[in-house]
């Protein structure tokens, strides 16, 4: 390979990271939100995996009965950290196929995506 070819390579590798930094930047200003025990239990969490709001509606909350809240917090944090993971992972996708060659599909390779 050529000295130019090989910067070639290294500047679109670069590219590719800077793509990489800027879609994981971006992903902090995404969000998503999960519901449990009918809405009583609200989670939002930014496309990082950050919880940044709980809300519990009124009704929730049973002094009597702490281990039934506990377990919708726990549930509805679950989900809506599950839904932040495939938008990451969309997203990363999304960013790597633009800096492909056209007809190289991220899927066939395998390795489920990009965990962060």
């Amino acid at each position: 390979m050529s000295d130019l070819n090989m910067a070639d390579l290294f500047g679109r590798m670069a590219d590719m990271q800077q793509k990489m930094a800027d879609t994981q930047d971006a992903l902090g200003a995404e969000r998503v939100t999960a519901e449990t025990g009918g809405g009583m239990v609200r989670v939002t969490v930014d496309g990082r995996g950050r919880v940044v709001e709980l809300k519990l509606e009124r009704e929730a909350v049973d002094p009597n009965d702490l281990e039934m809240l506990e377990d919708l917090v726990i549930s509805g944090i679950n989900r809506a950290l599950d839904d932040a993971e495939a938008l990451r992972t969309k997203k990363m996708q999304e960013a790597a196929s633009q800096m492909l060659p056209p007809g190289l599909d991220l899927n066939s390779l395998g390795g489920g995506g990009f965990g962060m």
